[in-house]
Order: structure tokens, then sequence, then C-alpha cells
């Protein structure tokens, strides 16, 4: 691996970290979502800002050293926004997730450090030619998509969908089934899919792994980037598919398109709530009830009974070991899968 450079983990489906590139400036009128780009830490940001390796590990920095990501937009409600769009002639940007999105930030919580920023060196070009996300995707072949999927969705990121997802796929995996995990939206970091793959999954992928860095792009785009990335779900001939939507599907990263084209294969809903009120909100918006509401609205009976009175949807904490009896009750019931009572939600 050529050490010069950090490789974020946006650069994985790349072999950038292996094989040589030029390093040039570009005229900005001509930059695109997903072109690599290489670029010089100036502020490293509050002391817990880490970047997210090709791994999947987590790495420190410091001012000085060069990293490779790729152009994107962020538009997450709870933690920060921005994109490549709003750089300036100065060529100042900032890191806007671990994983190496790269954008100028618009906005971020008052809770949250100062956000990494970063010097534009330039793009990576090969052959007199700039280079892209969408250089590394190989084209698979199209297949009508008919897993089973268990959907989890969620009122906001950070609401407890991936923790959520980990336990469900262990309890597949501990029955004997073939298990696919995809993340369809959202920001692109690879800890949640490897969260997935840590339990048991047997195949894991993103939309990453169909060149967006992040899922925030035109739906003619997305639509297409969807239907390769249902397609590499298909391939892997899976008992069922557990499906994460990113972030919220309110949020303009095309989760609501991504609930649409699945509406079909859903076998059962978990939606990872941050609050009894979110839930009703997110069933009005996508005519969507859940069949177990988790996350920050279940930790407490009062939470408990909200949901139940105000959307009439069954909560448990998933996390809760007491509650995996019925939770496997419902997978049974609404899967029709046949699942071991000693299944370790803890994987």
């Amino acid at each position: 691996m050529n050490h010069q450079f950090i490789y974020t983990s946006l650069t994985r489906i790349s072999d950038l970290a292996e094989r040589e590139f030029n390093v040039k400036k570009f005229d900005r009128e001509h930059w695109e979502t997903g072109d690599y780009v290489v670029s010089k830490i100036l502020d490293p940001g509050g002391n817990t800002l880490n970047l997210e390796l090709i791994t999947g590990r987590m790495r420190g920095v410091i001012g000085g050293e060069s990293l490779v990501g790729a152009l994107g937009e962020r538009y997450a409600t709870l933690e920060a926004t921005g994109t490549w769009r709003k750089v300036k002639a100065d060529l100042k940007m900032n890191v806007l997730t671990g994983g190496g999105l790269m954008g100028k930030l618009t906005s971020k919580s008052v809770f949250l450090p100062n956000m990494m920023e970063v010097d534009y060196i330039g793009h990576v070009f090969r052959n007199g030619k700039k280079v892209t996300m969408d250089d590394f995707v190989e084209t698979v072949e199209p297949l009508p998509f008919n897993t089973p999927v268990i959907l989890f969705v969620g009122t906001s990121m950070s609401a407890g969908k991936t923790t959520s997802a980990r336990i469900v796929t262990n309890i597949f995996k501990v029955a004997g089934y073939k298990v696919v995990g995809a993340k369809l939206s959202g920001a692109g970091r690879y800890k949640d899919i490897l969260a997935i793959k840590d339990v048991g999954a047997n195949a894991v992928m993103d939309f990453v792994d169909v060149g967006l860095p992040s899922s925030i792009c035109p739906a003619h785009i997305y639509k297409a980037k969807l239907d390769q990335l249902l397609s590499r779900v298909q391939h892997q001939n899976a008992d069922v598919a557990i499906v994460e939507i990113g972030a919220s599907p309110l949020e303009p990263y095309n989760g609501d398109l991504a609930i649409n084209a699945l509406r079909e294969h859903v076998k059962c809903t978990i939606l990872s709530a941050s609050d009894p009120y979110a839930v009703f909100g997110l069933m009005k918006a996508f005519e969507i009830k859940p069949d177990i509401v988790t996350g920050i609205a279940s930790n407490t009976l009062a939470g408990v009974n909200m949901v139940d009175k105000l959307c009439d949807v069954r909560a448990l904490n998933l996390i809760d070991a007491t509650t995996t009896e019925d939770l496997l009750k419902v997978l049974t019931e609404k899967t029709g899968f046949s699942l071991s009572e000693k299944s370790n939600v803890y994987g």
C-alpha cells in the first residue's frame, strides 16, 4: 500500500491504495459527486474525530496529513450538513463523515466538535482522466428482486437501526438461514454493514458498492443505482435480506424511493425511533405501520405505553434480552421462518 495518503473507507471499492495515480487540480465547474479527491488536513477538528479506513477501522489524524476521499453531500438532521457544491474559491472543504465524504460544511449541531477542515490538493487522475467511484463499479446481471426482507427504518440517524439489525441477523444465523445485509441509503460509512457481517451475515453491501458516496443524488440516478444494488442482493440467493434505510426516509437520501421499491417483499418492519411522536409522524408520512418499534422510544415503560396509545404499535427494547422471546414470536409470525429461541441477541 502507498502510505503517502490516508485512504478513507469510500475508497474501499477502488484500487487506489495499490496502484499509482496522479493528483491534479481540476476546474471547480467540472467537479461531480463521486469524484475521488486528495486533500491536506489543515485542522483535525475535535480530538475525538477519526477517519474510517478501507478496513473499517478508525484512525486518528494530525494536521498536515493528506487523505483520499470522495466529493459528496450530507444532510443529517441531528449532526451536520454540507456539500461540495458550496466549496468556494479558496478550495477549503470539510470531512463530512469519517468515511471520507468531502464537501463544504453548511451547518452543524452545537453538540458536535469542530469538523475536520482540509485544503483541496487535486483530483485523482489516471491516463489523463479523473478517477471516480463509478470507475470501479462492475455491473451485475439485472435480476428481479424477490428475497424476503426484514426492513429497518429510523425516525432519524443514530436511532438504533444498526443495533436492531445486528440482533435480528444473529437470530436468523443461529437458526441456520443464509442472510444478506444491505444498507440502501444514507451517508457513506463502512461500520454499519460491517456490524451485520460481524454477527454472521453471508454477504453485506451498500450504496457505496454501486458508486455513491451518499445516497443524496437526483432520483433517476438513485433509482438506477438501487436497481443494481438490489440485483446484487438477489444474486446472493439468500433466505432473507436484512435491509437498512439509513437516516430517516424523510431526509433527502432517497430512502422513500428505497422503501417503495421493497414494499411487496417486506415481511417485517422494525422502526427505531427517538420518541413516540416521531413514530406517529413517520407512519403518517409513508403509510407504514411497523411491526415493532424499538430504539430510544422503547427505553422506558412510559415510552412503550405512549407508542401503544398514540400509534397502536408494539414497542420492544431489543437490547433487553427479556424481549427476545417476544421478538422471536413476531418474526416467526410475520416471516413464516422457524427461529430458535436459543438465539444469542448479543452476537
